[in-house]
């Protein structure tokens, strides 16, 4: 079997402390690492406010992990969000070769110069 590469991101209860959101991203980690999976990449980007509440709330722990895996560990995965309660939301996607080299480079930082430039004008929206 082939190993593929993936993303995944899960958004965590704001009631958590963040040792406890912590701790829920090592024990992701753990499973992932006992399903043989190579971890690239991890990203805690903290509390932040979603598109819409969820179980009445308006913020959660957003938090990514990169790794290259068999695809049967998805399922592995998947089930321990689910059984976790403090898991609102969860997205696992696979990634692209393309993909695989525009994260290397998002994490090298190449992309963070180009926002010194001047921004594309933007097409004014037309109200309906």
């Amino acid at each position: 079997m082939s190993m593929n590469n993936y993303e995944t991101v899960f958004i965590l209860n704001p009631v958590l402390s963040e040792d406890q959101a912590k701790d829920t991203v090592e024990k992701f980690m753990k499973v992932l690492k006992k399903g043989k999976a190579d971890i690239l990449n991890t990203e805690q980007w903290g509390l932040k406010k979603m598109a819409y509440p969820i179980n009445k709330k308006s913020t959660g722990f957003y938090n990514l992990i990169e790794f290259a895996a068999e695809p049967t560990l998805i399922n592995t995965l998947e089930t321990e969000y689910r059984r976790d309660e403090s898991v609102m939301r969860f997205l696992t996607t696979v990634l692209d070769k393309h993909a695989v080299t525009y994260n290397e480079r998002r994490r090298k930082g190449e992309f963070k110069n180009k926002e010194n430039r001047k921004p594309v004008k933007k097409e004014e929206e037309t109200s309906r």
